[in-house]
């Protein structure tokens, strides 16, 4: 029976595998192998048994392991008691050698990492691209600028998705510059002496982890300590509030009063079961609503590093949920961001309506500017403007037509430079020329 709705609602296959109960105990094997061979390497235990000892987990059932964990309650061991279980001769006996739990979960949660972060960047690179591709598109595609929920000077809607495809790109640059710290795994015995493996220790560790294709951590007690987990999962809280922040202007924009712009909807699609006129941006909602709960791993992972003495178990529990989660949630909504982007619809008869929605009054810095320009004064173009467009609100009428009544505008400007400073397509400063640049730079990624 399903429960989570992981399991049947949100999530990708593949990033639904790299935490399934199958890949788990492939991996934790896999660190068995990794260890056995390092182990043979170095002198430790019979080259013979090392190469038994890999053979045989290709014969090992997740439900036998299942079953010997209901026997003895200890999940790592019941790995162990496994894969010994189909070694032929007396190889088994070699299994887990010297190691303690932690070398094996640690490590292979650090290879489940290491698959998620190969998934995620490649969404994430989508994700930017498909940003990019509307902000050359759209470039000089001019709207109304909004400060406080109010209508400010204008913008271009390039300009807001170069912002956005920006930010995108430091979340990726975020994500190769934390690489070799989150991608490592350990071979550091009980309390983290490696006094099990002698004086060998370290150079086993490193080649085990060669064999895993991980780096080998620098010190340990008996764990990988967890500030390096919260920083991937505070990385993808950090990714998820971007998609929020992006979901929730589409939200904002695609409002009955402002439709600018429109998720896409299909032809078939329902929008309400009472309301049948409905479209509702329920893609954006759903970024917005799972972006919470990715946020909400940040705390159990923080407190994950702040275990008893060389390690204690609360942190085994919380991870169980805190990183699959985490993961398979972060990569739903980066698939469901890049498809609401690459299919986003606007409709430029509103985005023109809204732009002249004040009757000018969006356009007051500009007049302002260039009063003081032509010697007016900064502060006193401040107030003259003011005064007008205070006029131009309770009177209804356009700033244009208010400014060009008074005898002090009439000092600095003439008729044609009003009415081409009210125009707000004349008025979007280096917009272009910026999207352009973070276009050309992007590009090159």
């Amino acid at each position: 029976m399903a429960i989570h709705p992981i399991e049947y609602r949100y999530g990708t296959e593949e990033m639904k595998y790299v935490w399934s109960e199958e890949n788990r105990l492939y991996k934790i094997m896999n660190v068995e192998v990794a260890l056995a061979r390092a182990e043979a390497d170095v002198g430790l235990i019979p080259q013979d048994a090392a190469d038994k000892i890999a053979k045989s987990i290709d014969s090992v059932k997740l439900e036998r392991v299942k079953e010997i964990e209901d026997e003895i309650n200890h999940d790592m061991m019941a790995v162990v008691l496994g894969i010994s279980e189909q070694c032929p001769d007396d190889s088994g006996k070699w299994v887990h050698f010297g190691a303690t739990s932690n070398d094996m979960l640690d490590t292979a949660t650090g290879l489940q990492i290491k698959d998620a972060v190969e998934i995620l960047e490649s969404k994430i690179n989508n994700l930017m691209q498909a940003l990019v591709n509307q902000a050359e598109k759209n470039k000089d595609k001019v709207c109304a600028g909004r400060t406080h929920g109010q209508i400010g000077v204008p913008t271009t809607y390039g300009l807001r998705f170069a912002i956005w495809a920006s930010e995108i790109s430091r979340h990726l640059e975020r994500l190769i510059q934390m690489k070799p710290r989150i991608l490592v795994g350990q071979m550091t015995g009980a309390v983290g002496t490696q006094a099990a493996f002698g004086k060998k220790g370290i150079e086993l560790q490193k080649k085990a982890m060669e064999y895993l294709g991980l780096s080998s951590v620098d010190v340990s007690n008996q764990i990988i300590q967890r500030d390096r987990h919260a920083e991937f999962v505070m990385w993808m809280a950090n990714v998820a509030t971007t998609l929020d922040k992006i979901g929730i202007e589409i939200r904002t924009l695609q409002r009955s009063e402002i439709a600018e712009v429109e998720e896409s909807f299909g032809k078939k699609q329902v929008g309400s079961s009472t309301m049948p006129h409905k479209r509702n941006p329920i893609k954006s909602e759903q970024i917005c609503g799972l972006a919470r709960i990715i946020r909400s791993m940040i705390e159990p992972e923080l407190s994950n590093n702040t275990l008893w003495d060389e390690r204690d178990l609360t942190n085994s529990s919380s991870e169980r949920v805190v990183f699959p989660e985490s993961c398979v949630l972060t990569d739903h909504i980066l698939k469901l961001g890049t498809g609401i982007v690459e299919n986003l619809r606007f409709y430029p008869e509103n985005i023109h309506h809204n732009l002249e929605l004040l009757k000018g009054l969006n356009m007051g810095e500009a007049v302002m500017i260039e009063l003081a320009k032509k010697g007016a004064g900064r502060q006193n173009a401040h107030e003259i403007v003011r005064r007008n467009a205070m006029e131009a609100h309770e009177s209804g009428r356009h700033l244009k037509d208010v400014l060009l009544e008074d005898s002090e505008v009439s000092q600095y400007l003439d008729d044609e430079e009003v009415v081409q400073l009210v125009d707000p397509y004349k008025y979007i400063g280096t917009a272009v020329e910026q999207v352009d640049a973070v276009v050309e730079k992007l590009k090159k990624e």
